[in-house]
């Protein structure tokens, strides 16, 4: 990626030869030639303290970092975390040396310049323009990048909402950005996330549980008819002594789990901070290890990275097929065949899915065998073992 501060070489994480999705895209470029000055505009003081919220790969902190600046950075994604981490080495800046920080954790006390790479999730901008407005004061400098389909009038009502008056630029490249001035609004309102609610009987194995959803993770706001027909159709009393929840989401199904093997132990894995934030929160609400004399163990991460080989009984896995606006199986992918890594001879994995995918045809080619255990006209529940 080229700036104005020089030339930046990035890449995704985890890096993949067959990838051929860039680390940066127009918005992000865009950004960058506004902060530098040189589209006509005097160049941004960034002097102060500088966060960058949602940088999808690093590809704003690591300019920023080869101009001499040091931002924090905030992020949900843990494998943008990485790719961070990464790409400052890549570019000659020890990692060490910058501060990154998730969603969850607590925010500079004072911003001077806050940039904003718009996340799909509005509930996410949401809840993290809420958590950094203390940290805002009346000379904050506030800009926002995306492309021109990432940005909606709700996203701008947002800012009006909670920052104060908002404009954007012309499109350049199909990318836009956002200029907000800090003021006093007393009508800000409080942080509505996180969110709670109560499962009906028709969520199978999860009826009457209660779910903790942060912003940001899928379907936030309901139970999504994937999960439900998961949990429709999760195995029962297989003898599991270990369960991997491998993409936990809000931990619905890992919970389910929990209860349907009293005794067992569940891990809750995803990449998102909020989802195991919310995950955890989910079993907290519902189960009580000394109750069952199980245990749970919630961590962040990539797939199955970092869990024991022949470790687990049991994987329960909804991958997702999107990153960011990019349609892909990668994710899939390395889950499958992370989930093989740690099943014991015997283990079973159980994944949920959209049929048209076609993620049986992958299994297959991994464990040898897959099995369908149910259908319907839009998901399939499908069984792997590990021989």
């Amino acid at each position: 990626m080229t700036t104005p501060w020089g030339v930046s070489e990035l890449a995704r994480f985890p890096t993949d030869p067959r990838d051929t999705l860039r680390a940066w895209d127009a918005a992000d470029e865009y950004l960058l030639r506004h902060l530098a000055g040189t589209d006509d505009a005097p160049p941004v003081d960034l002097s102060g303290s500088v966060v960058v919220l949602g940088d999808r790969w690093g590809a704003l902190t690591t300019a920023l970092t080869a101009a001499g600046r040091h931002p924090v950075q905030i992020t949900d994604s843990y494998l943008g975390r990485q790719a961070t981490r990464a790409n400052l080495a890549r570019n000659g800046t020890d990692p060490e040396g910058v501060r990154l920080l998730s969603t969850r954790d607590t925010p500079p006390d004072r911003i001077d310049v806050l940039l904003i790479r718009v996340p799909k999730s509005l509930a996410l901008l949401e809840d993290q323009l809420h958590r950094l407005a203390p940290g805002i004061h009346e000379g904050t400098v506030v800009v926002g990048t995306g492309m021109v389909k990432e940005i909606h009038t709700s996203t701008l009502r947002l800012f009006e909402r909670i920052v104060g008056p908002t404009r954007t630029s012309l499109a350049e490249k199909k990318a836009r950005l956002i200029f907000c001035t800090p003021g006093s609004l007393p009508d800000r309102g409080g942080d509505p996330w996180p969110l709670t609610y109560t499962l009906d009987a028709d969520a199978g194995a999860g009826a009457g549980l209660a779910v903790t959803n942060h912003a940001g993770i899928f379907c936030a706001e309901r139970l999504d008819v994937g999960t439900r027909f998961f949990l429709q159709h999760l195995p029962q009393g297989t003898g599991a002594s270990r369960i991997l929840d491998l993409g936990c989401g809000n931990g619905v199904v890992g919970t389910a789990a929990a209860l349907a093997h009293p005794g067992a132990e569940v891990l809750f894995v995803d990449e998102s901070f909020q989802a195991v934030a919310s995950a955890e929160a989910t079993y907290r609400a519902n189960l009580f290890e000394d109750e069952a004399g199980g245990k749970a163990e919630f961590g962040v991460g990539d797939a199955a990275t970092g869990i024991p080989a022949d470790s687990v009984d049991l994987v329960l896995n909804n991958p997702p097929f999107h990153s960011h606006q990019a349609t892909t199986d990668a994710t899939a992918r390395r889950m499958f065949a992370g989930a093989r890594d740690v099943l014991r001879p015997g283990g079973e994995l159980w994944v949920v899915g959209n049929r048209h995918l076609g993620y049986h045809v992958r299994l297959r080619r991994l464990f040898g065998n897959c099995d369908v255990v149910a259908s319907d006209p839009k998901f399939v529940v499908l069984r792997a073992v590990k021989r």
